[in-house]
Parts: C-alpha cells; sequence; structure tokens
C-alpha cells in the first residue's frame, strides 16, 4: 500500500491546479460576464484613489499646494523637509495603488481578452471591455507621471517574480498613457452601462490632459472639443435635482445628494459612487459601526471642527449637527483660495453662501450666545491654526446616513466634469496664443456663476490658475496641476506658487519638492537593477 501511495503521489497530473471555486482569471476571465465582474474591480480600485484610508493622507494631492494647508491636526507635509521622504505614507499609497490594484487590473483583463478560451459575440464586444481597462491603465499612468516623474512602465501580467524594473522617461510613460487612452476613446460607449461606467467622454478628457502635458495644443482642442460638442454634455444652467425646492442655486445642485446620476444632470461625465447599499455604491463595516469605514469622507477631511469652537464665556457653543457631520479639518484653504481669488468678483456664484460655508451660528442651547453668529475674535479663536473655524466648500454637504458622528456622506464625487474640460480647452488655446478663445471658454463657466467675464488681454496661465480653484475646489487634485504646469514652463511652479501663497509651509519647501520621491521598498525590493532617486531625495 505504502508502494502504492508513493507512485501515485508522484504523477504530475497531482500536481495540476484546477482552482474551480474561487475568482481565478483563468475560470472567470472566459466571457463577457466575467470581464464584467474585473471591469467592477478596476472601478473599486478607482475610487480608492481618493477614498482608500481614514487618515489626512488621502488628501496628500492638496495639502501643502498653493491653496490648500494643513487643518490643526495634521502634521502632513506641514514641513517638506521632515515629512517629503521616500518612506512617507502618501508617496507608498499612490504607487502602490498604481502598481497592486490599478495596473495589474488593467493588464488581466487585456491580456486574458486575447486568449482563445475567451468568447466574444464580436470584435466590437470585446474592444469595448478593453477599452475600459486600457481607459484605467491610460489614466493610472498620467496620474504616476504628474506625481513621480519617470516610472516603470508595466504592460503585461506577470506570473512570477520580478526584481528589474527601469525606469522610462516621463514621456514615454505620457507617450504610453495617450496610446490607451485614444484607444479607449474609439471603443468606449458614448452613454454609460450604468452610473459611474466610463464613456468615451472620460476618455477624451483625460487626453486632453495627456495631450497638454505632451505638448500638443492642437490635439488637446480637438479632444476636448469631442466632448464639448458631443450633443450629451452641457453645463447645467437651471436648478435640478432633490433640493431644487430649498433654497440654493445651480452650482450648489450639482453636489447635493443623489444629482450627480440623473440623466437631467448633462454635466456628469464620470462620477465615484458612493450611494448607500446600492449596486456600485459603498456598504463597508466593522465590528462596532456598520458604516465607519464606507462613504464619502470628504466632510470629513475638508470641513471645519465647528463642534470644538467655545463660546465667548469659554463654555461649549457648538454642538455636532446632522446637516454639517463630525469634521476633523485636516484640509483648509490659504488666505488665496478662500479670500483672494474671490475678489475678482465676490458676488461669484460659486462664492454664494450656499457653496461656501463663511458664517457659523452657535448650536448649543445651553450657551448664552445660543443661534448668535460666532465672532472669531470674541471667542479668541485662531482662525489660521486651529482648524475649528474657517471658510470651506460646501461640496463635501449631504445626508450623514451613517449618523452624525461618522463625518461621512454618501454622495457621489465627480472625478470629471465638463467644467473641467472648457478649464482644459481654455488653457489649450491659451498655450497656442489664441487669447480670445480661451476667454470665451472660460466666460462660459462665469457666465453660469453670473460673474464678471473676463477679457481677453486680462488672461494668462495664472488666470486659469485661478478660474480652476474656483470652479474646482476640493474636485481637482492641486498638486498634480501644478506639477504638470510646471513642467510646461520648464520650472518649478509648484514650489513657486507655495512659497507665494501657503502661510504654512511656503517657508519649507525646497526644488527638490516638485516630485514625489520613489517609494524607497520599490527600490530596495529591485534587487537586479538600479532605480534611480528623485533629484534631492
Amino acid at each position: 500500500m505504502a508502494l502504492l501511495l508513493w507512485t501515485s503521489g508522484c504523477k504530475d497530473s497531482v500536481l495540476d491546479e484546477k482552482p474551480l471555486a474561487f475568482l481565478n482569471p483563468d475560470v472567470v476571465l472566459v466571457d463577457k460576464a466575467g470581464f464584467e465582474t474585473a471591469i467592477v474591480g478596476l472601478h473599486i480600485a478607482a475610487r480608492d484613489e481618493l477614498f482608500g484610508t481614514d487618515s489626512e493622507n488621502m488628501h496628500a494631492m492638496n495639502i501643502g499646494t498653493d491653496a490648500y494647508m494643513q487643518g490643526a491636526v495634521s502634521p502632513l507635509l506641514r514641513d517638506y523637509n521632515i515629512s517629503l521622504t521616500p518612506t512617507l505614507n502618501p508617496v507608498d499609497y499612490w504607487w502602490e495603488w498604481a502598481y497592486l490594484k490599478m495596473i495589474p487590473r488593467s493588464n488581466s483583463v487585456i491580456e486574458y481578452a486575447e486568449k482563445p478560451q475567451a468568447k466574444w459575440a464580436s470584435e466590437a464586444e470585446k474592444n469595448a471591455i478593453v477599452a475600459e481597462a486600457r481607459f484605467f491603465r491610460g489614466y493610472t499612468y498620467n496620474i504616476l507621471a504628474n506625481l513621480y516623474g519617470g516610472v516603470p512602465l508595466v504592460a503585461r501580467v506577470e506570473t512570477g517574480p520580478k526584481t528589474d524594473y527601469v525606469r522610462a522617461s516621463r514621456q514615454e510613460v505620457l507617450e504610453f498613457a495617450r496610446q490607451d487612452l485614444e484607444f479607449a476613446s474609439q471603443w468606449l460607449p458614448k452613454t454609460p452601462a450604468a452610473p459611474g461606467r466610463i464613456i468615451k467622454a472620460a476618455a477624451d478628457h483625460v487626453l486632453t490632459e495627456i495631450y497638454l502635458a505632451l505638448g500638443n495644443n492642437d490635439k488637446a482642442i480637438e479632444a476636448s472639443s469631442a466632448v464639448i460638442n458631443d450633443g450629451m454634455h452641457k453645463l447645467m444652467t437651471e436648478r435640478f435635482g432633490s433640493k431644487v425646492s430649498q433654497p440654493g442655486d445651480v452650482f450648489s445642485d450639482l453636489f447635493r445628494d443623489k444629482n450627480q446620476n440623473l440623466a437631467a444632470n448633462t454635466e456628469t461625465i464620470w462620477a465615484i459612487q458612493f450611494e448607500y447599499q446600492t449596486p456600485g455604491g459603498v456598504a463597508y463595516s466593522n465590528a462596532t459601526n456598520p458604516t465607519a469605514f464606507g462613504g464619502n469622507s470628504s466632510m470629513r477631511a475638508w470641513g471645519a471642527g465647528y463642534h470644538n469652537i467655545k463660546d465667548p464665556e469659554g463654555k461649549v457653543g457648538m454642538l455636532v449637527c446632522d446637516s454639517l457631520g463630525r469634521p476633523v479639518g485636516w484640509v483648509m484653504g490659504t488666505p488665496y483660495a478662500s479670500y483672494d481669488i474671490w475678489k475678482e468678483d465676490w458676488n461669484d456664484m460659486r462664492n454664494s453662501p450656499y457653496n461656501i460655508r463663511r458664517a457659523f451660528y452657535y448650536n448649543n442651547p445651553a450657551s448664552n450666545f445660543f443661534l448668535k453668529r460666532v465672532d472669531p475674535v470674541a471667542a479668541k479663536i485662531d482662525t489660521l491654526n486651529s482648524g475649528w473655524y474657517f471658510p470651506y466648500t460646501r461640496k463635501l454637504e449631504g445626508d450623514p446616513l451613517a449618523g452624525n458622528t461618522a463625518g461621512r456622506t454618501f454622495v457621489e464625487f465627480y472625478k470629471i466634469r465638463l467644467a473641467e474640460t472648457y478649464l482644459l480647452r481654455a488653457e489649450a488655446y491659451l498655450r497656442k496664443g489664441d487669447r480670445q478663445k480661451a476667454a470665451d471658454d472660460l466666460n462660459v463657466l462665469r457666465s453660469r456663476a453670473k460673474a464678471k467675464p473676463v477679457t481677453a488681454d486680462r488672461l494668462s496661465l495664472d488666470y486659469i490658475l485661478d478660474e480652476r480653484v474656483r470652479e474646482l475646489i476640493m474636485e481637482e487634485p492641486r498638486r498634480r496641476t501644478l506639477i504638470r504646469f510646471g513642467f510646461l514652463a520648464n520650472k518649478n511652479l509648484l514650489v513657486e506658487r507655495v512659497k507665494k501663497y501657503n502661510p504654512k509651509t511656503g517657508s519649507n519647501i525646497a526644488d527638490k519638492h516638485e516630485l514625489f520621491p520613489i517609494p524607497q521598498k520599490f527600490i530596495d525590493a529591485n534587487l537586479d537593477a538600479p532605480i534611480e532617486q528623485n533629484p534631492g531625495y
């Protein structure tokens, strides 16, 4: 019997793996239904770009820039020389988000779609699936290029350990992303299969940014015009949606609950899905709080910690309330973003009380100042450093289904909105030298906001950067925008503008901080090929 067991145990077939009971790509990626499952995994990873953990580290694309600084409880990038190192959490986070989630998941779909066992109804059906995966891969490499510079290009599924990666140049990375996005633009559908799914307009929008980064202004104008003139996307100019019966304006309506996915909202190009317990939404949980780490955490990060405010008598003046949640105040606007850019036109709709909260009122009935407006001088509030009292965008507000102490909403988050497409095309026109057409595009946004029009003679790239803050507060990854602008201007624009506009960080940022360093853990693990660190680190 021992001999029999020994001989049967030595058969090679015993070692053949046949994973039939779990999601192995050889089993799943054989038909459209299986590939759709993989696409869902890509969307989950895409959501993790901005909402993958619960800390201020998720907001390093904005904290420490010209427009946004640290709140009271956040040390992140307060001193670049101390914190921005090859071992900083955000330095690892976006690298690993890209190389452990987005890129391998994209590559799996792209590679398995061409295998003989994949059954497709038509070439078009296959290409539509591959296009969505290539969109995400190109989108990810565009982020890497504008955060780290040149990075390794990984275009296939790795089947074993690899320790000899090399860095491609930033130009090569952008060209690779361009090819992915051009394929995506050709094969993606014009309308989404479900809310949050990727469409042709999303690919053309990201292509516009890539063409700008490559210095091809004509192609950038062509790609952005394909979105603006597609007959389906238009700026919202009339009130709509879930809060239309309440005080507000059309700009505030864009960010209210359930309005991002409405068919009536022709401004949405791509919105990350958060609606609670719906397909594509969020239902995270832990043992003590079923929704503690789910949802859109913008309220927690960007809202002022008003509940810490004492009244002028030193007693509790503010209580946590449903409408404002429990913000921590990790991110606050610099004086430039909170005040200076609005001097252009203080009556700009985007600066209205429905869109920026500047006033707070004592809400503790036990306070002698109940319902009176908070006076930061009388209450002895340090408005620059406390993180308790500062103007903040009301884009973050929503129905707090997780409870008013969780600091979260379940409001969808715009990743691509038509307003930014206009901003990109205006930038392309200006870089080409057509100041009037650039002004015309900006005035489409300013007209919607009922703001004074800008004339062509006043237009500059600095003005476009100002307009991006006015329109895209909280939506724009400001760090990557400034890096992209800086490469095109052949100067360190991020450092220059941080020194000029950020009172907390401006004195301790240096030229080397233009780019993130390459993560040290990757350099150490890449044993068989040297990885050059970014200069200065």
